[in-house]
């Protein structure tokens, strides 16, 4: 499998250690973050949506033409437009992007912040709603000729787009949802299905019920893993890092407020809080305290050590099954050229030379 690694776009300098301050929206961060991305190797960045938020496509379009070379991977949530519409939006960016565009599908489990948007649907209503979606925006991407769709959410009569996707093969769906509801319908949509940051144990168990509700469509996803690298020059100093890290959080937290989750909704949050244990630690070097402090807020865990451990960590959960890395530190920019020069060119060293070690395995007995 080739290893893939995302970044993460922020609307403005924030994160779980750094109180947001100013505008909600700062152009000239976006820019500088979609820039170092870029220079720092990242094959794509996140762009990330809420309630409240900045429109994510509006930002990725911007930063696409800033950072020519970043992938964009562009939170979107079904049901607010039609599915043909976002279908031929994101083939139109895909083409202005030389097919750098991949959707990355929020189906959501807060009730509270889709109701902020109007929207009053249950979470199994929304799964269903999005199974709709995305059937509808496949057959917009690919019919050669109109279709029609009639489902309980959408119905579609002499569907048609004269845009489509500029590879052949399509756009990439990135699909996220730890329920029942969501697994089977990454089962049938999923091109690459993301977890967030979870033990081994938990991502092989993951890992495996999609791929048995992918098995009925014949379908093969690949997984992505969203993790928070800590990374010093010695263990010790890398814990003492983590700690510091939780330390301002906590500070930050009790001052503001910022970064608490009121209530946990999403099943993939309840999952990494089981994770946690008291020590909030797991397998090599799994740290889960800011999710702990947090409520298991979005993706909030750690690998924790040397850029030699993390990298060595990583690779583990390759084994398991995950080709894509969704990485972003807790002070992004300098994070993320660290990231750039210290980590992702030790992982793909790591998978490539154990892929070469496999081949000539299998070439040795084959011969």
């Amino acid at each position: 499998m080739a290893v893939e690694f995302i970044g993460f776009v922020g609307n403005r300098n924030a994160s779980e250690t750094i109180a947001p301050a100013g505008a909600s929206f700062d152009p000239l961060y976006v820019e500088t973050a979609a820039k170092i991305h870029e220079s720092a190797g990242f094959d794509r960045a996140l762009f990330a949506l809420h309630s409240d938020s900045p429109d994510s496509f509006t930002v990725a379009a911007h930063a696409q033409a800033i950072a020519p070379k970043l992938g964009l991977l562009i939170a979107h949530r079904p049901g607010f437009i039609a599915p043909t519409l976002a279908a031929r939006q994101f083939a139109t960016l895909d083409h202005l992007s030389n097919g750098r565009v991949a959707p990355h599908i929020i189906t959501g489990a807060s009730d509270i912040e889709f109701q902020a948007d109007g929207d009053f649907t249950t979470k199994s209503e929304r799964y269903a709603r999005t199974r709709e979606y995305l059937d509808i925006i496949r057959l917009e991407w690919g019919s050669e000729e109109p279709f029609d769709y009639d489902g309980r959410f959408y119905r579609v009569a002499g569907g048609r787009s004269q845009i489509r996707p500029r590879n052949p093969a399509g756009i990439p769906v990135y699909f996220g949802g730890s329920s029942p509801e969501a697994i089977e319908v990454a089962g049938k949509h999923a091109d690459v299905y993301a977890l967030w940051g979870e033990s081994y144990a938990q991502v092989a168990e993951t890992v495996a019920r999609v791929r048995a509700a992918a098995v009925p469509y014949g379908r093969s996803p690949r997984f992505s893993l969203s993790l928070r690298p800590i990374l010093a020059e010695t263990e010790d100093g890398a814990w003492a890092k983590a700690e510091g890290i939780l330390a301002r959080a906590q500070a930050l937290l009790s001052r503001t407020g910022f970064g608490r989750e009121a209530h946990i909704h999403a099943e993939g949050s309840r999952r990494l809080l089981a994770a946690a244990g008291n020590n909030h630690r797991a397998d090599k070097r799994l740290w889960t305290g800011i999710a702990a402090l947090t409520g298991a807020k979005g993706n909030s865990t750690s690998l924790v050590g040397t850029p030699d451990q993390v990298a060595d960590a990583l690779l583990d959960y390759h084994r398991l099954g995950i080709s894509t890395f969704l990485i972003r530190g807790f002070d992004p920019l300098p994070d993320a050229l660290s990231y750039g020069s210290d980590l992702i060119p030790r992982v793909k060293a790591l998978i490539a030379r154990e892929e070469a070690q496999t081949a000539q395995i299998s070439a040795s007995k084959a011969a």
